[in-house]
């Protein structure tokens, strides 16, 4: 990230996606990696949900001056797609080896060793929560906290299964289709938004199917297929090592494997925060309901969000030691204790099974 001069601060709205890209090398093929910010940073890496890319995924959560300040400040960010989901991306070969979820998070690790990272915190959103998820219990002493939107931890039922492969039949045979891109805009977004004011589209609706056009389908079915043929994650959620924020939509299609995940993690270790109005993709339909969460989630590890972002050159100071600090309780983040009305949230903590 180019820095600014000392007394000017840096324009959130135009350097929250300002980075390079890298193709990575993997024993497990190329994939792409947009990193933005400084290196030197502590590092957090975000995956996004089937048929996404960086851009489409958290656009909206890092267009929001006081979540990009938040993070930016604390970290450089490493937006890892999906193999064959980045822009422009070309047909994965189809004499390429099909890639496992355990594949995908194996591949996360020799991202983080190819850019010479040991730990970082993880933001993924449904099947990239998934990975992220996978990933953390794999390589528990690489990450120190998780945050998860709309996330999904168990087998796929028989009804998801066959769902899941009657669109890969149609994503082989048809490509992205109208029909196609109606299943996912239904799988990432609330009713309320897909119908609009009046009836009338609305502009993320129709951002989102324009860059549906762009993925490869192919593409999209093998890690939809990855997804589809996922093990159970149950037993090895108690094992994991760090804390873990989950945010999911009340009208999001995986908001029962939220909550069922929320409380087998348990409420010592892990929060939920449930938006209401609002689909499985938190981070574009609803991303302002998600910065007071994360910022006393954050808090816990010693980050903060300035209150006015300028580069590191003018403040001289560098964001505290993630490792130096132990994460704030999950009842931290109740309304009570934060003090203000949640709405459009509502933070579940005592769950019953």
């Amino acid at each position: 990230m180019g820095e600014s001069s000392d007394s000017v601060s840096i324009d959130i709205d135009m350097l929250s996606f300002e980075g390079k890209e890298h193709v990575v090398k993997t024993t497990r093929g190329s994939i792409s990696v947009y990193v933005c910010g400084d290196q030197e940073k502590p590092a957090l890496i975000t995956y996004p949900d089937v048929a996404l890319n960086y851009m489409s995924c958290f656009q909206g959560l890092f267009f929001c001056p006081e979540a990009a300040s938040l993070l930016l400040h604390n970290f450089c960010i490493y937006h890892i797609d999906a193999p064959g989901h980045e822009l422009g991306a070309d047909v994965i070969s189809s004499d390429a080896p099909f890639l496992s979820v355990d594949d995908l998070a194996d591949q996360v690790a020799e991202v983080l060793d190819f850019f010479g990272v040991r730990e970082v915190l993880c933001l993924g959103v449904s099947a990239g929560a998934y990975i992220l998820t996978l990933f953390a219990i794999k390589y528990k002493e690489r990450v120190l906290g998780l945050i998860l939107v709309s996330p999904i931890c168990r087998a796929p039922s028989w009804t998801e299964w066959l769902y899941n492969k009657v669109l890969m039949n149609l994503l082989y045979f048809y490509g992205m289709s109208g029909v196609l891109k109606e299943c996912f805009i239904q799988r990432y977004f609330s009713k309320d938004i897909r119908c609009g004011v009046h009836g009338a589209e609305s502009d993320i609706i129709q951002a989102c199917r324009r860059l549906l056009d762009e993925r490869q389908s192919l593409n999209v079915m093998r890690f939809l297929q990855a997804i589809n043929e996922r093990h159970d994650l149950t037993d090895s959620l108690k094992e994991l090592q760090c804390k873990t924020l989950i945010f999911v939509g009340d009208s999001s299609q995986f908001r029962d494997e939220s909550v069922y995940m929320s409380v087998k993690m348990g409420k010592k270790s892990c929060a939920l925060v449930e938006v209401q109005a609002c689909g499985s993709l938190v981070t574009e339909e609803h991303p302002y309901a998600m910065i007071i969460p994360m910022e006393f989630f954050l808090m816990g590890f010693g980050y903060y969000r300035p209150p006015h972002f300028a580069s590191s050159s003018s403040n001289g100071s560098n964001p505290a030691s993630p490792s130096s600090h132990s994460c704030i309780a999950p009842e931290l983040l109740s309304p009570e204790s934060l003090g203000i009305k949640l709405k459009p949230i509502k933070t579940r903590v005592d769950i019953e099974v």
